[in-house]
């Protein structure tokens, strides 16, 4: 299991990914969900994935080579509606490669998800998340983030906090607080986190980070945001019955 969130607001995007994969409870391991890419002044593509990780590797490894028959790749394509399309292409390309394998064999089941988020220049920066059948739906200034993977844990705070206006680095706080939740709440969500923000047409990451326990901020994101909702629960009236 993991946890990916992504924001798309006014001023830009937020990116944020765990790296915990398991199969089983005694085999854990550590692998990057997110991948950018970054042509410096033209465009920048960041793409988080969830699911099984033999499946998303592979369409992440086909979006890197270029899908055929033209070598198509999404350093190339001329917008974000076009990226997620591709993205949307590379994915029923491995399920005909290998779903009916898996299927059969009872491996895993293909069921994968990705959150792309970017700007090429002349286009807006757009956030898509893109489904298992390669269909995608797009954020807005009404749904402005999107989630994948375990993320019921870390959507109340999005649902009470975030909004499109909402500052890109405020925005990074709460999403380093929806993740310390789920971090909390579920074993199969685990550190480091790799985190992105991205300024409205800079074409470059304004913060790309990688954050394990021992980074001193999330340290105290996480210290914080506890001691804040035992004050906010102590404040509260009691039950008046």
């Amino acid at each position: 299991m993991t946890y990916c969130v992504g924001m798309c607001l006014k001023d830009g995007l937020v990116m944020l990914s765990d790296s915990r994969t398991s199969a089983g409870v005694d085999n854990i391991a550590t692998f990057r969900k997110m991948t950018v890419w970054e042509r410096p002044g033209e465009r920048l593509l960041v793409l988080l994935s969830a699911g099984y990780l033999g499946v998303t590797q592979t369409i992440v490894n086909h979006l890197e080579a270029g899908l055929e028959p033209d070598a198509r790749k999404l350093t190339d394509v001329p917008s974000m509606f076009h990226a997620a399309q591709l993205v949307g292409e590379a994915i029923r390309l491995v399920y005909r490669i290998h779903g009916k394998a898996l299927e059969e064999m009872n491996a895993a089941s293909f069921n994968v998800s990705f959150l792309l988020g970017g700007q090429i220049k002349g286009d807006e920066h757009r956030l898509f998340e893109i489904y298992a059948a390669g269909n995608f739906i797009q954020a807005s200034d009404r749904t402005p983030f999107l989630q994948i993977g375990e993320h019921k844990y870390g959507k109340p705070i999005l649902d009470r906090a975030l909004g499109w206006e909402t500052d890109l680095r405020a925005a990074a706080k709460l999403a380093l607080v929806s993740m310390d939740s789920t971090l909390r709440s579920n074993l199969s969500v685990g550190l480091p986190l790799d985190l992105l923000v991205y300024r409205r047409d800079a074409f470059t990451p304004e913060i790309r980070r990688t954050i394990d326990g021992d980074d001193p901020y999330f340290r105290t994101i996480r210290d914080g945001w506890s001691r804040s909702l035992r004050e906010a629960h102590q404040r509260l009236p009691d039950v008046p019955w």
